[in-house]
This record gives C-alpha cells, sequence and structure tokens, in this order.
C-alpha cells in the first residue's frame, strides 16, 4: 500500500495522475499548504524539504520526495509508462526540462503575475517572457507528435504526466493555448484521459480540469 502526501497543485497532481494511471490502491493524505501543515513534524520525517507530495511505499519500506524521484521509482517498479532503449535518454531529457525550467519558471509566473501582480513589474515581465519562451520550446518539439518522449510520434510517459499539469495553469499564466497549437492539441489529448481526470481531483476537487477555447 502507497500512501501520498499532496495538495491540489502541479506537482503534487503529477503523482497522483500516476498513480490513477498505474491503477494502484493508494492512501491520501492532504497537506493543505494554506495552512502550513508542509512544516509539520511528522510529515518532515517523510519529506525533509517540507515540499509535497511525497510517498511512503509500505510494501518496500520506501519513503520519498520530490516529484522526479518519485515517479521513475513507480514507473520502474511497475515497468510502466517509461521509454527505453536511447528512448529513455529523450523521457529522462524532458522530464529534467520539466523540473529545471518549466515548473520552476511558471511557478514565478503564478506568484508574480497572479498573486502579486502590481509589485514588480520587472519580474512580470522577465517570467512572463521566459514562460512564453518556454511554450515556444516545447510547442516546436511537439509539432508531428502526439508526446514528448518515444520514437516516431512519441509514446505516453512520465515526462507527459510531469509537464501536463503545470500547462494545466495556462489561465494562470496568461497563456493563450490557440498560440501553440501542438501544445494545445497535446494538452487535450492528455486531458481527456480518466486517470488525469481523476488524478487532477487529488487529494480533492477545486475545479473542473481547465480546458482552452
Amino acid at each position: 500500500m502507497i500512501d501520498l502526501y499532496t495538495w491540489t497543485t502541479p506537482n503534487g497532481r503529477k503523482v497522483s495522475i500516476l498513480l490513477e494511471e498505474l491503477g494502484l490502491p493508494y492512501t491520501v493524505h492532504p497537506v493543505d499548504i494554506t495552512k502550513d501543515e508542509q512544516f509539520a513534524p511528522d510529515f518532515l520525517k517523510i519529506a525533509p524539504n517540507n515540499r509535497i507530495p511525497a510517498i511512503v511505499d509500505h510494501d518496500a519500506d520506501v519513503a520519498m520526495m520530490e516529484t522526479g524521484a518519485i515517479m521513475l521509482y513507480l514507473a520502474e517498479k511497475y515497468d510502466r509508462f517509461l521509454c527505453h532503449g536511447k528512448d529513455r535518454w529523450q523521457m529522462m531529457e524532458w522530464l529534467m526540462w520539466q523540473m529545471g525550467g518549466f515548473g520552476p519558471m511558471l511557478g514565478q509566473v503564478h506568484h508574480f503575475v497572479k498573486y502579486n501582480l502590481g509589485k514588480s513589474a520587472y519580474a512580470e515581465d522577465r517570467y512572463s517572457k521566459e514562460a512564453q519562451r518556454l511554450y515556444r520550446v516545447l510547442d516546436h518539439h511537439l509539432t508531428g507528435r502526439d508526446y514528448v518522449a518515444g520514437s516516431g510520434r512519441g509514446d505516453y510517459s512520465i515526462a507527459d504526466m510531469a509537464i501536463w499539469p503545470w500547462a494545466s495553469r495556462f489561465e494562470w499564466q496568461n497563456i493563450d493555448l490557440a498560440d501553440y497549437p501542438a501544445v494545445k492539441d497535446w494538452y487535450c489529448r492528455i486531458a481527456a484521459r480518466p486517470a488525469v481526470q481523476r488524478g487532477y481531483q487529488i487529494p480533492h476537487y477545486v475545479t473542473d480540469v481547465p480546458m482552452p477555447a
């Protein structure tokens, strides 16, 4: 059995979507970051960096933090949603692209553009431009592809599951997905998956999955 400690954020949804795609039984433990519950001593024992999500795999006596590590652990344990051979490295590079760029930079857009608009014109401009650049990178890569990694048109993998939840906040980022048609097609393709619909609502319902016009 797996315990999932999470909240309704893009990072949290990466792991809940993967767990739903794997069809694994798991117990959800909400960690309300708006109430600083991520700093509770009991959670610190599981996630020393005080960030959600985290898991405990009781069958293997493994506790893990950091979404990239968690996703690789689960995908490798159950040998699903991975690319193999040389395609594995393409999957890894896009997983790292999300962790090192797409997620952190969009997080800054959320902070300065959605929650603190008008406090720093420099930051708003800097991070909005970087968000647009990253969407262009993704759009260029996805042109002629169904998924970000794999041969041919690609294979649905943990790289897609890591990137998609951040793209699902396109409205927070003032991003019009119509400007990135390959991203829009990819986004809608993944949004239609039942496991993604379920995973998006963990640990509780906030809104329906946002859909572009």
